[in-house]
């Protein structure tokens, strides 16, 4: 009877280590085939673009077929609507977040509206560029403007700031809110003086987060900016960005085209990668700090 048993047991263990042997093979076979396809794009990349990464990249305009040029009016676009696409959406993300956590936590409101800031989250950017496309340029005459384009970008800004700011700030101990109340402290205060200092790295990696996300965004800027060939500083008209130019250039058929496109998308991946670095250096020193 005890040798059944041990036999058993003996069988079922080693079943187990089989299964989990096999298992952690086809989680490192999927991991290896993902970085390799991964790896694959990369190396793509740095051959195409660092071999066009030049001077002229920066200095010149984009040209037209056949013609030397550069980025100039794309890279300046780009800046200048991701910029602005902030400046909308991180404070309207900010106060609707601290909504959300202060006083709609535990509402139906306060559900309702996480609800449909998860939807917000999760759409798709072609979406939200039609619909500033309806709502915005239709009214304006039909009129493409970069002012159209930021506002396409802040509606992917707001989800993940309003996400992030209210996370952040259920995640500051209660005791802290307590302690200051008690003092006599108007909430307000609280909120500007307390909460926000022990929640803004968090908030911080939340916006450059949005700000990475933002700037190799192509569909919605399709529907708003539209695209310039010249270089131009007025949000009221049509203006470039070096995802459009890529989407015009990057099928062409023109070999300078083509190159130039190779390198914006070198100069987006690159501007990406610094970007995210700079959150995860943010959110390092945050558990530095608290250790």
């Amino acid at each position: 009877m005890n040798t059944r048993v041990a036999t058993g047991g003996d069988g079922l263990y080693m079943r187990r280590r089989i299964t989990n042997a096999v298992a952690i093979m086809l989680a490192t076979a999927a991991a290896l085939f993902g970085l390799l396809f991964l790896g694959w794009i990369l190396w793509t990349l740095l051959t195409k673009g660092l071999s066009n990464l030049n001077l002229a990249l920066f200095t010149m305009d984009t040209p037209p077929p056949m013609d030397e040029g550069g980025l100039r009016n794309a890279i300046v676009g780009s800046l200048l609507m991701c910029a602005m696409g902030l400046g909308m959406g991180t404070p309207l993300g900010i106060a609707a977040g601290t909504w959300l956590a202060e006083y709609g936590n535990r509402t139906r409101l306060g559900t309702t509206v996480r609800f449909v800031n998860d939807i917000l989250l999760s759409a798709p950017s072609i979406v939200l560029g039609l619909f500033v496309y309806a709502a915005f340029v239709m009214q304006t005459g039909g009129r493409f403007s970069a002012l159209a384009g930021a506002i396409s970008l802040a509606f992917i800004v707001l989800p993940v700031v309003v996400r992030t700011t209210d996370e952040m700030l259920r995640l500051v101990p209660v005791q802290m809110r307590e302690a200051a109340l008690s003092l006599g402290v108007p909430q307000w205060k609280v909120i500007m003086q307390v909460l926000y200092r022990s929640a803004l790295p968090g908030i911080v990696t939340g916006v450059l987060l949005a700000l990475a996300r933002i700037s190799g965004e192509t569909a919605p800027l399709l529907f708003t900016a539209f695209g310039n060939e010249f270089f131009s500083l007025d949000v009221s008209r049509a203006m470039s960005a070096i995802p459009l130019v890529m989407f015009k250039f990057a099928g062409s058929g023109f070999d300078n085209w083509e190159r130039i496109a190779w390198a914006g998308a070198l100069v987006i991946t690159l501007f990406v990668l610094t970007v995210s670095l700079l959150a995860r250096f943010v959110l390092l020193r945050k558990r530095i700090s608290h250790d």
